[in-house]
């Protein structure tokens, strides 16, 4: 069980011991002193808005979370079961001083968290977080007189708001996507993509698709992170029912992923260079992705005359240096695609209509548009961290080792070797280590990965 607090959120499991885990009293506390902050920061101001994912623990923590903030007087707009990226749009639709996502993302069904938003829909910053967990130590709440508590109003017409700002997004082309006649498998991982993604299609014309684990009940199918070992049901079925493409997204639909005609996966990697190519030929400019993300973003940004820059892990870090370099495109190579004219934050909706209108108007097979791309291959890894282990300790081992090698210290340790490179970082959402390692082989990219795990583990025996 475990509580973490990071640039991510307030994010554990639920059950156990308060202050151990994401216990309604862990909930309550740190609802009020995200509250208190906004107060003390806006307090003319008392719209917030709330929205979660589909996970079983969602309805519950929505309760506390709302009647929590009705408490300290905010009135509340609440998107009931709703994606990450609509509440980051619907925070400035409703003009609001903040907003709240329920979601652990990728994480298994037992956990759930509260992402924050500041009052552009963006992730609070790493100094607003350091405030907040003050003001939760200190438990320096004032809730308001019964004569002041807040409301809650339905804000369910905003999914609704979201598609149609995706669908007229001016790079996407809804009449090239109708006349392609695409035939879809949809994977929504028993969460909130059931409803938000078959909305998006329909409205994007698209009239052939199927939903796999349609059932909205928190109890997900498989694994929710869309890595290829949790996707193999969809990919038989894309084969199966000769469908044009397969898509997944993670129960907050801010992940997203192609499954290719044959069965084969268009690499989550791939995402955000395959919807950057597309807009790089509309919009000449920068991009941006996190230091383990693939270098095939960087080669398609050359090729198109712009500049790629690398930022540290975590979406705030990328939104901060995508307007740094005013990027026109930027995002995660875990399928997280952030368009900054539609809003700053990974969006699958939009993700799914700019590939689908790059598809169309390639005129290609998913697999012949994969085809067309720089080939990296990737290991991603990770290692469970145990009570009490010295991860400074560990870092500083593996970078003596390996002093000889160009090493990158901004997020954990990225380590290159010649045209290969493996990262080494701490997870903002789970208590591991992640070893990501790429390289032009798939059997080098491996085999660095499983040298730094054995590295990581002898350095931790020490």
């Amino acid at each position: 069980m475990a509580l973490l607090k990071s640039i991510s959120g307030i994010r554990g499991t639920i059950g156990g011991q308060p202050g151990d885990t994401l216990s309604p009293l862990d909930i309550v506390k740190f609802t009020s002193a995200y509250g208190t902050m906004l107060k003390n920061a806006n307090p003319e101001n008392k719209k917030i808005v709330i929205g979660r994912d589909g996970r079983i623990s969602g309805s519950m923590v929505q309760g506390l979370v709302s009647n929590t903030l009705i408490a300290l007087g905010f009135d509340v707009v609440d998107l009931g079961l709703s994606t990450t990226p609509t509440v980051e749009m619907a925070v400035v639709m409703e003009k609001a001083v903040g907003g709240i996502i329920l979601t652990a993302s990728h994480n298994p069904k037992e956990w759930n968290a509260l992402k924050l938003l500041n009052d552009k829909g963006e992730f609070i910053s790493g100094a607003e977080g350091k405030e907040l967990l003050e003001v939760a130590q200190n438990e320096a709440f004032c809730y308001a007189k019964v004569d002041e508590l807040g409301t809650i109003t339905s804000g369910t017409d905003l999914l609704q708001k979201h598609i149609d700002a995706c669908v007229n997004y001016p790079l996407v082309n809804k009449e090239a996507i109708e006349a392609a006649n695409f035939s879809i498998v949809i994977d929504a991982i028993n969460s909130s993509g059931a409803i938000a993604v078959p909305a998006l299609l329909e409205a994007l014309g698209v009239k052939k698709y199927t939903v796999l684990n349609a059932e909205v009940n928190g109890q997900f199918a498989h694994n929710p992170e869309p890595l290829p070992e949790h996707l193999r049901d969809l990919c038989n079925e894309v084969t199966k029912q000769k469908a044009s493409m397969g898509i997944a997204v993670d129960p907050d639909v801010d992940r997203l992923c192609f499954v290719c005609e044959d069965g084969s996966l268009f690499g989550e990697e791939y995402t955000l260079v395959a919807v950057a190519d597309y807009i790089l030929k509309h919009r000449k400019g920068n991009t941006v992705s996190n230091m383990s993300s693939t270098r095939a973003l960087k080669d398609i940004t050359i090729k198109h005359g712009g500049e790629y820059t690398a930022s540290a892990v975590g979406e705030v870090n990328v939104v901060t240096k995508m307007k740094a370099v005013n990027a026109v495109i930027g995002g995660e190579g875990n399928g997280g695609i952030i368009v900054p004219d539609l809003h700053y934050g990974r969006d699958a909706l939009i993700g799914i209509a700019l590939f689908l209108t790059h598809l169309a108007l390639e005129k290609k097979t998913v697999k012949q548009l994969r085809n067309s791309y720089p080939d990296y291959f990737m290991s991603k890894n990770k290692i469970e961290l145990t009570a009490g282990v010295n991860l400074s300790s560990i870092f500083n081992t593996i970078k003596e080792k390996y002093s000889k090698h160009p090493i990158n210290e901004e997020d954990g340790l990225k380590i290159e070797f010649d045209n290969d490179w493996v990262h080494l970082r701490s997870s903002n959402t789970e208590p591991i280590i992640r070893i990501y390692a790429e390289s032009n082989s798939e059997t080098v990219a491996n085999n660095i990965a499983k040298q730094l795990m054995k590295d990581i583990k002898e350095a931790a025996g020490k």
